[in-house]
């Protein structure tokens, strides 16, 4: 399996000898992106990794349909390649994603990337910040178009779990949900129909996966925490969160503890708008 996090100081050079030393060329992609500011143009505008590509996490990495079906559900694979090859991306090229939140919003372009079989996508550990931190320079405006890339895209690289089969999977395997405890436990519910959790999910917030600079903490560590919320060794561990885009940041942290994620990408936001669907409040799963 090919690296999920690089350094700062380790792309820096990359960049500078157009390839990582076990990858291929580097396309670095910029994913700024959160809940309460979507577009992520103007912080991009203001300072980028150089070269960097500006990604549009609401267009690029998602669609929109009824409330039923989430509010970001995966985009076209058509749509998702021809954004990527927009961005320059080609079959063997090493892929490097960041944001200034953590990575929190770009691991969505690495779990898609990868669950439309990219093979080496990595996360700039530490986000923007480890960059600036580092004493790498930042560009302003718009990086220069790149030529088009020649990337081929198919779905499916990665499991996933469909609206159907949660509420099972939560009952006979472990599901996390990688919202905030408040969220989980229904005490708020900011953007989505109803409050709560999905019946048997438990609560996992995925900013624990990460210390106060941002970067993923050790693998036995993280490998500790997940076992002590239910996960054994070998198991598929379900996740959600509010609408598929920290889900994926969850789904990082497990891969890097050594379990196989399972991302459901419609997450609460689908769940909660039907209906028919039960609810569970609370700090237990049940």
């Amino acid at each position: 399996m090919a690296s999920i996090l690089t350094t700062a100081p380790s792309l820096h050079d990359a960049l500078a000898a157009g390839a990582f030393p076990d990858g291929g060329p580097v396309r670095v992609l910029d994913v700024r992106w959160r809940l309460d500011r979507p577009d992520g143009l103007p912080e991009y505008r203001a300072g980028h990794i150089p070269g960097a590509q500006y990604v549009d996490l609401d267009h690029d990495l998602a669609a929109h349909g009824a409330p039923t079906e989430g509010r970001h559900p995966l985009p076209a694979v058509e749509t998702l390649q021809a954004a990527a090859r927009r961005w320059g991306i080609d079959t063997g090229d090493t892929v490097v994603v960041y944001d200034d939140l953590k990575n929190m919003s770009s691991a969505r372009a690495w779990w898609l990337l990868r669950y439309a079989g990219v093979a080496d996508v990595r996360l700039l550990d530490g986000a923007l910040s480890a960059w600036t931190k580092a004493g790498f320079e930042t560009e302003e405006g718009d990086a220069e178009t790149p030529a088009p890339g020649t990337i081929e895209l198919s779905y499916g690289a990665l499991p996933t779990l469909e609206l159907d089969e949660v509420g099972a999977f939560a009952t006979s395997d472990l599901l996390l949900d990688a919202r905030a405890g408040e969220r989980y436990r229904g005490e708020v519910e900011p953007i989505d129909p109803r409050a709560g959790h999905v019946p048997g999910a438990v609560s996992a917030p995925t900013t624990e996966n990460v210390d106060g600079d941002g970067r993923f903490l050790e693998p036995d560590a993280l490998r500790s925490r997940f076992r002590m919320l239910g996960a054994e060794d070998g198991m598929t561990v379900g996740v959600y969160c509010g609408s598929g885009v920290t889900a994926a940041h969850q789904a990082v942290a497990l891969t890097l503890a050594g379990f196989e994620a399972r991302v459901f990408p419609g997450s609460w936001s689908q769940w909660s708008n039907h209906e028919e669907l039960p609810v569970a409040t609370g700090p237990e799963p049940r």
